[in-house]
């Protein structure tokens, strides 16, 4: 004889998670933008007025270029210092970091995390249709996780 079931009707199946988990829910979208020809001190002077570690650099079309972050002024300081000469005020172009690696608007924040930790960034450009429409950083990453982790998520 086979074994019944006493639990009686069962409710409706559980509902899809559908918490924001993209890129796009937890990037920020207003950004300090640099430009190549800018001066590195200007650089270095927006760093510290406005809390900031780094951003993408823009052409005067708008478009991605490279990004400047405060490692990239550290290469600056240790010139100067080596050839014993006070900072001098060369553009972002020469520091910046040209090759720069994206992330797309409509990835997951579990693979942005993966990119993270494969490639040890701190911030990635998010571009949408080759179009830059924010940044994502690893603490942005970490906060989307914590407000996911009372949810279960596939």
């Amino acid at each position: 004889m086979g074994i019944k079931s006493f639990q009686g009707a069962r409710g409706p199946a559980k509902k899809e998670y559908d918490a924001p988990i993209l890129v796009a829910d937890h990037m920020t979208k207003k950004l300090i933008t640099f430009h190549p020809d800018q001066s590195i001190l200007e650089v270095m002077e927006l760093f510290a007025k406005h809390s900031i570690s780094g951003g993408p650099v823009l052409d005067d079309n708008g478009f991605l270029v490279g990004i400047i972050s405060e490692g990239d002024c550290m290469k600056q300081i240790a010139e100067s210092r080596y050839f014993n000469m006070p900072i001098v005020d060369k553009s972002v172009s020469k520091y910046m970091t040209p090759n720069v690696e994206t992330i797309s608007h409509d990835t997951s924040i579990f693979d942005a995390a993966g990119i993270f930790h494969k490639n040890n960034r701190r911030r990635l450009p998010v571009l949408r249709d080759g179009i830059l429409v924010g940044q994502i950083s690893r603490k942005d990453v970490v906060i989307a996780a914590l407000k996911l982790s009372a949810q279960n998520y596939k």
